[in-house]
């Protein structure tokens, strides 16, 4: 991050300070017109934030990530949400040479084989499709908690992704899990099923489980790997992009 962009980030920083999350998507939304985008995975955190906009009417654009793999209770929550908000969310799909082409090379589940494999799986069906949904995006909101894991407790609720060359907005950081689950209950927002279920954070179906009593909210995540390494990439430390190596972008945690 250069000087500028330091002090861009603090000074959004202090204009946001003591804002609702609310208050503060609607100030970006102001000073980044049409520049302002939410990533959802439709999990719980998310869709407090889908209400936020979609329910106080602000302009900023809520796109969701289809790998090809999600829960059947996952499509089933796009749809009510889309009947709950009379909206239809943007759905990004992976490029589908990629995707045959790793599936005609390695099967069907070659994530289970190796980190590396796994990570490539999560680069073709989640980061690549990221990238190219976040093109002429200027704010990035995100649902990530600092509760969710170690390597996001470090994060501020505004930060500056180098890797895409934007800022990053996480307005439910500071909120615990309890928080979350008490305000879907209260304005009665859609969600996943299948958070009933033990499943925290839900993502792809093979990859995703639910947890068990004591352990913490990424175990149901890639669990047959070890714990330092369970990221996908969307929100790992990457170099900018004269500096990726050919075959795109470092997924490690």
């Amino acid at each position: 991050m250069n000087l500028v962009q330091s002090h861009t980030t603090v000074s959004l920083l202090e204009e946001l300070r003591g804002k609702t999350e609310i208050a503060s998507l609607r100030l970006l939304a102001e000073f980044f017109p049409n520049e302002v985008a939410f990533s959802s995975s439709l999990g719980y955190e998310d869709q407090v934030i889908t209400d936020f906009i979609l329910a106080n009417d602000l302009p900023i654009r809520i796109f969701t990530l289809d790998t090809g793999r999600l829960f059947e209770e996952t499509y089933k929550t796009l749809q009510r949400t889309n009947n709950r908000y009379d909206t239809k969310l943007e759905v990004i799909f992976p490029k589908h040479e990629a995707v045959e082409k790793l599936l005609n090379e390695k099967g069907p589940y070659s994530f289970y084989e190796s980190v590396e494999n796994r990570k490539e799986c999560c680069f073709i069906r989640k980061v690549e499709p990221l990238n190219r949904a976040l093109v002429g995006v200027k704010v990035w909101v995100t649902g990530i908690r600092a509760e969710q894991s170690n390597n996001r407790q470090s994060m501020e609720r505004v930060e500056w992704d180098e890797a895409h060359g934007l800022f990053k907005f996480h307005p439910l950081l500071d909120w615990d899990f309890e928080q979350v689950k008490a305000y879907v209950k209260t304005h009665n927002i859609p969600y996943n099923p299948l958070h009933d279920k033990g499943f925290v954070s839900i993502g792809c179906a093979p990859c995703t489980r639910a947890i068990r009593e004591g352990e913490d909210f990424r175990a149901g995540r890639w669990w047959w790997e070890d714990e330092s390494k369970k990221e996908c990439g969307l929100h790992s430390p990457q170099p900018a992009a004269a500096d990726r190596p050919e075959g795109g972008l470092n997924t490690e945690a």
